[in-house]
């Protein structure tokens, strides 16, 4: 069985929406969340969704999908100081369920709503001969490191430099594990969910990821997100 863990507990103080989470707002009235939901709801190769969210959206989130069919909805998990805290959490709910050493997990963001169906099981597909799995799509652009952000420091070498993407997927019980067993202080360092993965020995494959299935983060990606629905509506 694979399980799918959307993250959907942060606040996007990038967007200045104040403390209205990003997540939420709504695009050709449906709220974000909904259009990556629906995304793992159509997916043959997930069964069971968790959604990590504060307490004072889940009856929210409840109607919204309760309107639009997700069926595969399991329960919630709540949502952490830090990404990684709140990803503990929904693998925690995952294991409770989970019967079979050989159960799958993939983890996304609630603000990447153009994930594809393919690249959901090209990610899941991939635990067949790795323990992990992350979609990177490669630098484009020349790099330089700066440690003052007022002079180049170093040219990096673009061709070994890849931007990492969600979603991530993970053989769920030593992943569960790593997570379990690490301190808080590790859990509060970690920056991206691969990252605890590799550290502590998994073998994490990287696949092509999508130049659609971007975040949501500033006000200039959700008006690019409006543009895309707006187009695909009409």
């Amino acid at each position: 069985m694979n399980y799918a863990i959307i993250l959907s507990g942060g606040i996007g103080t990038r967007m200045q929406m104040g403390d209205f989470p990003k997540q939420y707002l709504e695009v050709e009235k449906k709220p974000i969340l909904l259009y990556t939901l629906e995304q793992f709801q159509k997916s043959s190769a997930v069964e069971k969704i968790v959604i990590v969210a504060a307490d004072a959206w889940r009856e929210k989130i409840r109607g919204w999908m309760e309107e639009d069919g997700i069926t595969k909805f399991l329960a919630f998990a709540d949502a952490g100081d830090t990404r990684q805290e709140s990803i503990h959490n929904g693998l925690t709910v995952c294991m409770e369920d989970s019967v079979s050493e050989n159960d799958g997990v993939i983890i996304h963001d609630g603000v990447r709503p153009l994930v594809s169906e393919q690249l959901i099981g090209d990610c899941l597909a991939a635990l067949a001969d790795h323990e992990g799995c992350m979609p990177v799509l490669p630098m484009k652009d020349t790099i330089y490191q700066s440690s003052d952000g007022t002079k180049i420091d170093h040219l990096l070498e673009r061709s070994t430099l890849f931007a990492g993407q969600a979603p991530e997927a993970f053989r769920l019980h030593p992943y569960a594990k790593i997570n379990r067993e690490a301190s808080e202080e590790e859990l509060s360092l970690t920056r991206g969910t691969s990252e605890i993965a590799y550290r502590h020995g998994m073998d994490v494959a990287m696949i092509p990821g999508d130049e659609r299935n971007f975040k949501i983060t500033t006000r200039s990606d959700l008006e690019r997100f409006c543009t895309i629905v707006e187009g695909e509506t009409k």
